[in-house]
């Protein structure tokens, strides 16, 4: 019996009912396969109502402590998102979309100019290492296959796309009414949570919600106004060097800078090849604008924004990212580190917990 107070053979049968535990849930999947499909069909608009209520939550409270009833605050921070929305469509995506299209059309014109360097360079192969010519020659050769398979992907997720545009379109039409629940009932979750357990257990629980809250709320709303700066500050330096399709390539920017650590290197990469093509001189432009619109948001923008709130390693973020990328793609990759900072919320939350417990049970012993 002393063997089982040992704290190996404890940890040793928590890992032994875990794997049990799997194995169980991997041979009963059919009963769980139907629950993943119905939370599926619900999470778009849930997820996309969740990320618009940390947005729009400062601002209800804001017109609250102006005297002004939630309801109509609720309505007013409606009318808000849809000023936002209207303001976009009439006078930024006119433009992005003109330059959107000449960039695709522009493509064809690009490549010429990267075949006419190569064709350049192989003129005078007697600079060039064999190894080079032979690459870019394994690389020319593989041209068409590539091709055909991003076609037939496109195809594919095309076909994909149509089948599921009823749940998307459903979706983005549920987001406004769980958005309207969500910022009118929203404070009475806890509440409702809390409960049903005793009041030593309901204030550990509150305490845990709250710091998801928190979390959420900093990654969220951090997060999002940080990837603006960042795009304005992008715009801002590619109007003045004259890059091409510059609020195109500052949106993009702007999107991908929302995954942390990496997104700057996504965005800065058609910069470069646009800005290459258009002149070599930009290289060493567009690089000095990203390098400088990343330094204001990590000394200035950043620290004020999000705070320490995460208080994540960059080289725990690069990994969780890359880990959620090679599972879940592109989805994996924009939710890995919310994900990841809720679980690392919760396990360091019930191991203090479990620490203050067991140094009540000493002091109580003495």
């Amino acid at each position: 019996m002393y063997v089982i107070h040992k704290k190996w053979f404890q940890v040793m049968v928590f890992f032994i009912f875990l794997f049990l535990l799997i194995w169980l849930i991997s041979i009963t999947d059919f009963i769980f396969i139907p629950v993943i499909q119905l939370l599926g069909a619900v999470a778009f608009p849930i997820i996309g109502a969740g990320i618009l209520y940390y947005l729009t939550k400062p601002v209800m409270h804001l017109f609250e402590r102006l005297k002004i009833n939630r309801i109509v605050s609720i309505i007013l921070v409606f009318l808000l998102l849809i000023l936002i929305v209207f303001l976009f469509v009439l006078y930024i995506w006119p433009i992005a979309e003109r330059q959107i299209t000449n960039l695709i059309r522009g493509i064809p014109s690009m490549v010429n100019a990267v075949e006419n360097f190569i064709d350049y360079w192989q003129t005078n192969y007697a600079n060039i290492p064999d190894q080079v010519l032979t690459a870019i020659s394994d690389f020319a050769d593989d041209i068409p296959s590539h091709v055909e398979n991003i076609i037939n992907n496109l195809f594919g997720f095309i076909g994909s796309f149509i089948g599921q545009l009823v749940t998307i379109i459903a979706g983005i039409v549920l987001i406004p009414f769980f958005l309207f629940f969500m910022l009118k009932d929203g404070e009475k979750l806890v509440p409702f949570i809390t409960q049903i357990f005793e009041k030593k257990k309901a204030d550990n629980i509150r305490n845990l919600l709250q710091k998801i809250d928190n979390v959420l709320t900093s990654f969220i709303q951090g997060q999002l106004i940080v990837s603006f700066f960042v795009g304005v500050l992008l715009f801002i330096g590619y109007l003045i060097i004259g890059l091409d399709y510059a609020l195109a390539l500052s949106l993009f920017g702007m999107i991908t800078n929302v995954i942390p650590y990496l997104g700057p290197f996504i965005a800065v990469t058609p910069a470069l090849i646009i800005g290459a093509i258009q002149d070599p001189m930009n290289l060493i432009w567009v690089s000095l604008i990203m390098i400088v619109a990343q330094q204001i948001e990590s000394n200035l923008i950043s620290p004020n924004v999000m705070g320490q709130a995460l208080n994540l390693h960059p080289l725990t973020i690069i990994t969780v990212i890359l880990a959620a990328g090679s599972i879940a793609g592109f989805i994996g990759i924009l939710f890995a580190v919310p994900f990841y900072a809720v679980l690392r919320t919760i396990i360091v939350h019930f191991y203090d917990t479990y620490l203050e417990s067991k140094k009540r049970k000493q002091d109580a012993l003495l």
